[in-house]
């Protein structure tokens, strides 16, 4: 089995975090799943929290760290991606307009026409990668290379919930109203976090999440 590059650092005194560099790989990402499976019935880990090529280890404090890291390392060498399919969940969006502002300007950065970067993002079929930044808040893998955009230089203060948002190489659906640094190419009425819901976040990592145009506004 090959072995995708990866380093270990320590987070604090009691914490090690073990990350893969590169793109967005749904490969290293069924690996880092299967790490987060397996270590949260170790016995001298407290938590795990699995991120985008990445799981944070919170270690018991009686544990060496450095003695620990020995056996992450081994079992990332050894361990066997998790291939699991999740729900396939539809995500109806309203494109553009005011709750839509930036798609315009998006797609003009790329020469391209709004149909073309509407038709572009609602072709591929993503997957959530993990859950982040907020809660519920999906970090989602697949989007059109020709629709990667840095993210913007100064962040707005208030972005609603709902808003179908792309950062860099990624998509996603911004689930709490909040500060956010992304472009916002539309908005969808599907809620996808509810703190009273049960379970409250509708995203789950290896679900997989199709967007669907209900329309497109000027």
């Amino acid at each position: 089995m090959s072995v995708f590059e990866h380093r270990i650092t320590h987070i604090g005194e009691r914490a090690l975090l073990l990350d893969v560099a590169g793109p967005m790989n749904v490969d290293v990402q069924k690996r880092i799943w299967a790490m987060a499976r397996h270590l949260a019935g170790h016995h001298e880990v407290v938590e795990t929290v699995p991120g985008v090529h990445s799981v944070l280890v919170v270690l018991a404090p009686e544990v060496v760290p450095e003695a620990f890291r020995e056996l992450l390392d081994a079992m990332w060498r050894r361990v066997e991606p998790l291939d699991t399919v999740g729900r396939l969940i539809e995500v109806p969006v309203s494109y553009g307009g005011e709750m839509g502002e930036d798609l315009a300007d998006l797609a003009a950065t790329h020469g391209l026409s709004v149909d073309e970067v509407v038709k572009r993002h609602t072709c591929p079929e993503y997957t959530v990668f993990a859950l982040g930044s907020q809660p519920g808040l999906g970090y989602l893998g697949g989007l059109d290379p020709s629709l990667a955009t840095p993210r913007r230089a100064v962040p707005r203060l208030s972005v609603v919930e709902g808003s179908i948002i792309i950062g860099g190489a990624q998509a996603g659906i911004l689930s709490c109203t909040s500060p956010c640094g992304w472009h916002i190419i539309g908005h969808t009425a599907l809620k996808v976090f509810d703190a009273h819901g049960e379970p409250p976040a509708l995203l789950a990592p290896g679900d997989r999440i199709r967007f669907r145009a209900v329309e497109v506004l000027p």
